[in-house]
C-alpha cells in the first residue's frame, strides 16, 4: 500500500476505533483555522510584548502584573496532555510493587534502594512508603473494588496497569488524598509507564472508584458477615480467606478467643514501628537515645526509632546495633538468657552453642553477642551462600570485639548426623510461611498457599529433629517461627515429641520474660505454656512462637512402643 492510500484511509484512535475529528496541527489546532495566534509571536513563536505586558491582542501573560517578575507565558500543550509524568513518590511505588509482581522482590528490601535512586526524602519519602506499603497491605479489598468498576475479569487486565490502578484506587479509598489529584497524578503515572490508550481505561476505572466512599465500597463487595465470615473479614481486612481461617483457629489453638480475629487483623495492617537491637556490649541505650532513638518497648536489647530509615545513625552503621522486632529479639534471649537454669549440659563449663537456620543474622548476632557472659562459642549454619553472606556481615563486629563465632554454609537437616550430641544450645528459627510477621512484608499473604503449608511442615519436623540429634544430653533446644499457624507449630512440636522418648518439653513462659524488662514482667500476658505465641494485637511484635525442649540423658531417640505413625495433619 502507498502512502498516498494509507493517507486517504479513516483515521482511528489508539484503542483501533475511527477518528473523524477535523485534523489537528502540531499545536493541537484544527487544519484551517486562522493563524492570527501567530500575530505577535516572534520567529520562535514567543509574543511580542509591545508595551505594559500584553500581546498582540491585548491579553495579559501571567506574571507581568508583577512588573517583571517570573513569566510562565501560555501552556502549548491541550489541557488533555499536561501533566504526563507522574510526581517521583508515585513512580517509586509504581516501581516497588512492579518489583514486588515481577521479581518477587522482598518489600522491605526493594523500597529502600528505589527511594535512594530516586533521591526522595522527607515528606516525598513517607508519602510512597504508605502508597507503596499500604496498597500491598490493601490489596484484596482494591481488587475486589476494582473488579465491580470493570466489565472483565481483573485477570485479564495487564499487571502493569493494575499496579496504577490499585495505586490510584488505594489513594481515592484508604488516604487523605484529594480525588481529583489522586486521579490525575495516577493517570500521568499511567501514561508515562504504560501508555496513552492504557491511561484512558484508567481514568474511566478511577472515576468510578471514586464514586463512592470507603464504607460504601466494602459494604457493596464484602459478602455478608453472618453468612460468610470468613469471606467477609478477607475484604475488609484484605486477607486472603484461608489465611483469615488459619489465624482465627491459631488464636483458639494458643489459647486466645476467636473473636480477637478481627483485632489481629487489624493490627497486622499497621505500619509497625521501626524497632532496634542493640547488640550486647557494643553499644547502649544512652548513646542510641542519644543518637535519636527512644528506649524499646519490651525486651532489654530494643530501641524504637521515630520513623524514616535508621541506617545514618552510627550505632546501625558501625555494626552495634539494627533493626530487628521485639518479638525476634525475645525468641533469641530466651535462649542466651532464659535457659540459663534449664541447659543441664554446660556444667561441665563446655557452652557450645548452634544457630541451625542463622541468615539473614539478626538472632545469630544477639545469640553471638551473649556468648561472653557464658563462655560460649557459637556455630551458625545457613544452607544458602547469599544468606550465609548476610550472616557474616551482620556478625563481623562481634567478631571484631571477640565474641567467639563461626559461619558456615551446612544443610540444617543433616548437621544432626554430622555433629551429634555436640551442642548444649541450639536455636532452630525455622523456614516459615511467615504468616507472623504480614505487617513488615504485607506481600507474604498475597504469595503463600495453603499447600505451601505441608511443605514447610515436613522440612519444621525434619530441622527440629536434626537439632535434637545435634543437642548434648542436658542439652536445650529452641524451636522457633514467625509465623502462628497451628500446622508450623504446636502440631510439630506434638508430632515430634510423640516419636521420641529422649525429649521433654519445657515450660518457655519464665524464659521468654527474662528478655522483657523486670518491671514488665508481670504485666506482659504470655498464655498458658508451656510454649509461647506472641500476637502483634496483644505485644506489638510480630507473632512470633517458641517452644523449648530438653534433650533427656541415657535415653534413646526412637519411641519404644515402634509405632509408625505418621505427622499430624
Amino acid at each position: 500500500m502507498s502512502p498516498q492510500d494509507d493517507a486517504s484511509r479513516p483515521r482511528r484512535d489508539d484503542r483501533g476505533r475511527r477518528d473523524d475529528r477535523p485534523r489537528r496541527d502540531e499545536r493541537g489546532r484544527r487544519d484551517g483555522r486562522s493563524r492570527r495566534e501567530d500575530r505577535g509571536r516572534d520567529e520562535h513563536g514567543r509574543g511580542e510584548h509591545p508595551r505594559h505586558g500584553r500581546d498582540a491582542q491585548g491579553r495579559e501573560r501571567s506574571g507581568s502584573r508583577g512588573q517583571g517578575g517570573p513569566r510562565r507565558g501560555w501552556s502549548s500543550s491541550r489541557p488533555s496532555e499536561r501533566s504526563r509524568t507522574a510526581t517521583g513518590s508515585r513512580q517509586v511505588a509504581y516501581e516497588a510493587l512492579a518489583a514486588v509482581r515481577e521479581d518477587d522482590a522482598y518489600a522491605n528490601l526493594v523500597l529502600p534502594r528505589l527511594l535512594r535512586r530516586h533521591r526522595l526524602s522527607g515528606r516525598d519519602a513517607a508519602f510512597a512508603t504508605e502508597l507503596f506499603y499500604g496498597s500491598l497491605r490493601a490489596r484484596g479489598r482494591l481488587d475486589a473494588i476494582l473488579a465491580a468498576c470493570i466489565d472483565r475479569g481483573l485477570d485479564e487486565v495487564d499487571g502493569d496497569v493494575l499496579d496504577v490502578m490499585r495505586l490510584g484506587a488505594y489513594q481515592l479509598v484508604d488516604m487523605s488524598v484529594a480525588p481529583h489529584a489522586a486521579t490525575s497524578e495516577t493517570v500521568a503515572l499511567a501514561r508515562s509507564a504504560v501508555g496513552a490508550g492504557a491511561a484512558s481505561f484508567v481514568n474511566a476505572v478511577l472515576r468510578r472508584v471514586g464514586e463512592r466512599t470507603a464504607e460504601e465500597w466494602i459494604a457493596q463487595v464484602a459478602p455478608d458477615r453472618e453468612q460468610d465470615p470468613a469471606g467477609h473479614l478477607a475484604v475488609v481486612h484484605s486477607h486472603p480467606t484461608w489465611v483469615v481461617r488459619a489465624l482465627t483457629d491459631a488464636l483458639a489453638g494458643h489459647g486466645r478467643d476467636r473473636a480477637e480475629i478481627d483485632a489481629l487483623l487489624d493490627a497486622q495492617n499497621q505500619a509497625p514501628a521501626v524497632s532496634l537491637v542493640m547488640r550486647p556490649g557494643l553499644t547502649d541505650l544512652d548513646e542510641m537515645i542519644d543518637n535519636g532513638a527512644g528506649r524499646g518497648h519490651l525486651s532489654i536489647f530494643a530501641a524504637t526509632w521515630p520513623s524514616g530509615d535508621p541506617g545514618g545513625m552510627d550505632p546501625v552503621k558501625e555494626g552495634r546495633a539494627a533493626v530487628q522486632d521485639e518479638g525476634s529479639q525475645l525468641m533469641a534471649l530466651a535462649l542466651g538468657l532464659g535457659a540459663d537454669e534449664l541447659v543441664l549440659a554446660e556444667q561441665d563449663g563446655h557452652a557450645r552453642w548452634l544457630d541451625l537456620c542463622a541468615g539473614p543474622g539478626g538472632k545469630t548476632a544477639l545469640l553471638g553477642g551473649l556468648t561472653p557472659g557464658s563462655d560460649a562459642e557459637l556455630l551458625a549454619i545457613e544452607v544458602q551462600p547469599h544468606r550465609t553472606e548476610l550472616v557474616d556481615r551482620a556478625v563481623a563486629t562481634l567478631q571484631e570485639a571477640g565474641c567467639e563465632i563461626t559461619t558456615r554454609t551446612a544443610d540444617g537437616t543433616t548437621i544432626g548426623r554430622e555433629m551429634p550430641e555436640h551442642f548444649s544450645r541450639v536455636l532452630a528459627d525455622v523456614p516459615c510461611s511467615g504468616l507472623g510477621a504480614l505487617r513488615r512484608r504485607p506481600e507474604s499473604r498475597w504469595r503463600r498457599s495453603p499447600g505451601d503449608i505441608g511443605q514447610l511442615a515436613a522440612l519444621q519436623r525434619d530441622l527440629l529433629g536434626s537439632a535434637l540429634d545435634a543437642a548434648a544430653p542436658g542439652g536445650v533446644v529452641a524451636y522457633v517461627t514467625c509465623s502462628p499457624h497451628l500446622a508450623e507449630t504446636r502440631l510439630v512440636v506434638t508430632d515430634v515429641l510423640r516419636r521420641r522418648e529422649d525429649v521433654e518439653q519445657l515450660d518457655a513462659r519464665p524464659a521468654v520474660a527474662a528478655g522483657i524488662h523486670p518491671e514488665l514482667q508481670d504485666q506482659v500476658d504470655l498464655g498458658p505454656g508451656p510454649s509461647v505465641q506472641l500476637w502483634p494485637h496483644v505485644h506489638g511484635t510480630d507473632a512470633m512462637f517458641i517452644a523449648l525442649l530438653r534433650k533427656r540423658s541415657g535415653q534413646s531417640p526412637q519411641n519404644p512402643s515402634g509405632s509408625e505413625e505418621g505427622p499430624l495433619s
